[in-house]
């Protein structure tokens, strides 16, 4: 029996899940959804947690909750760090569901309660003052090597409450993971790595699972991380987050086949292949597709989102498109905002920009249609600012055209084989992690026991009186 004992003891030590550090929350005012409060108090008894859901599913309002219950068990300011337009649109929110919240450029901006930043700005502030982190599209983390994650990691690293929310935790491979997982002081990249990881075949660059490890590392992941794309994965009443119908519409537009060394004209266009190639035979194909998106868009009076990669492509569309309002890198802060927020209220009709700039945190579900004046091969790119109108809560139609010429058809294989793997990967995370997130979220709710009575209650005459 003792050997016994010190057995079932040593297994429970390779037991490897992240412990609660949070605390009890409060009772939760705000009109959450009873799926939305339960996560949220999950994540407040984490104390370092994760909420890896779809676009569309009210991280906003889940985050602000979090961020006033440790705001006020802290009792210091929480920060919750955007990229730059959602700051805008994270305090109409707060003011939607109640909550005060202020945005900030600098650490004398600071009030108590809820604070708003964006990352461009995060080096103005002193980590220690807060209570508590908010990253909001926390995928800026995948960028491992980055400087900007490094900084965060830094800034953030004794920090005792923190939150990370994105929709694309691990757009192109599971590793990735791991930078989330290094943010909210769970474990290293290079520990989660050497414990569930192993090389695959002699490339030291690339990693798969452990056979023997994939149970253990979804445990260990549900431990600390919310991964779902409907709620109904959970156990709750999906039956009013059902996407629209997404209509991909590809338009190739031709363009001129002087593009060998010889100087030759070549009868058919050549298939692309390197990055530089692809780059010139955007530039060669520029007029003709920044027309063909102009006809796309001037053929409706709704509001239409473009993208698009390089400077002259945003240029020409603004120009060619009839109300179109452009949102480049070299814009002021305040334009970039108050541009996305016009947009937002419908007073802008057509808006221009790059994915990079606006193609994360934004709600558009008041536009339908979106125009790619070609293709980058970033999935996470492409699939981030389709969801930006393509979103619970949309109740059109939505409409996607790709706009690429005769000579750029690569890209869009190359987009739709990485959608495939993305997808995969996804429905992977949500089928091992969602039974055990089941119980630990349910586990939460206060259980309440039926009562049904089988005899008449007799009241005392004492009772009766007066």
């Amino acid at each position: 029996a003792d050997l016994k004992i010190k057995y079932d003891n040593f297994l429970q030590s390779k037991h490897i899940v992240s412990k609660p550090a949070g605390f009890e929350p409060s009772p939760i005012l705000s009109p959450l959804f009873d799926w939305q409060k339960d996560i949220v108090k999950w994540a407040i008894k984490k104390g370092k947690a994760a909420l890896f859901e779809d676009c569309g599913l009210g991280k906003t309002p889940q985050q602000l909750e979090w961020s006033y219950q440790v705001s006020q068990h802290t009792k210091k300011p929480v920060l919750i760090v955007a990229p730059l337009a959602v700051s805008k649109q994270t305090r109409r929110e707060a003011n939607k569901f109640g909550y005060t919240a202020t945005i900030c450029r600098s650490q004398i901006d600071v009030q108590p309660g809820i604070n708003i930043t964006n990352y461009e700005v995060l080096s103005h502030f002193d980590a220690s003052k807060f209570g508590g982190v908010v990253l909001d599209e926390s995928s800026i983390l995948k960028s491992y090597s980055g400087k900007i994650k490094q900084q965060i990691i830094d800034m953030f690293q004794d920090m005792s409450y923190k939150l990370a929310c994105t929709a694309t935790p691990a757009p192109n491979d599971f590793m990735e993971l791991g930078n989330h997982a290094e943010f909210l002081g769970i474990m290293t990249r290079p520990e989660m790595l050497s414990t569930f990881f192993v090389h695959d075949g002699g490339s030291t660059q690339n990693w798969r699972l452990k056979g023997h490890a994939q149970d253990d590392f979804w445990e260990w992941i549900a431990s600390w991380a919310v991964v779902f794309s409907n709620p109904a994965d959970l156990g709750y009443d999906g039956i009013d987050y059902k996407l629209p119908p997404l209509i991909v519409t590809q338009h190739t537009v031709k363009t001129s086949h002087k593009i060998d060394s010889t100087g030759q004209e070549m009868f058919f266009a050549p298939t692309i292949q390197t990055l530089n190639e692809r780059r010139a035979a955007r530039h060669n194909s520029l007029e003709q597709r920044v027309k063909k998106c102009a006809e796309i868009a001037n053929s409706t009076d709704k509001q239409v989102l473009v993208w698009c990669d390089l400077n002259d492509e945003s240029k020409a569309l603004t120009k060619a498109i009839d109300g179109a309002v452009e949102v480049t890198g070299s814009d002021t802060d305040e334009h970039k905002a108050n541009a996305m927020m016009a947009f937002s209220d419908g007073s802008v009709r057509a808006l221009i920009s790059k994915p990079k700039i606006a193609g994360w945190g934004m709600n558009w579900q008041n536009c339908d249609t979106e125009i790619f004046c070609g293709l980058s091969d970033s999935f996470e790119a492409y699939y981030q600012a389709v969801r930006r109108c393509w979103r619970f809560g949309q109740k059109n139609t939505t409409n996607i055209h790709i706009v690429t010429s005769d000579a750029e058809g690569v890209v869009k294989e190359n987009i739709e084989r990485k959608q495939k793997n993305a997808q995969h990967m996804t429905s992977e995370m949500v089928k091992y992690t969602k039974e055990i997130l089941k119980k630990d979220i349910h586990g939460t709710i206060r259980q309440i026991d039926d009562y049904l009575p089988t005899q008449e209650m007799i009241l005392p005459e004492w009772l009766k009186v007066g």
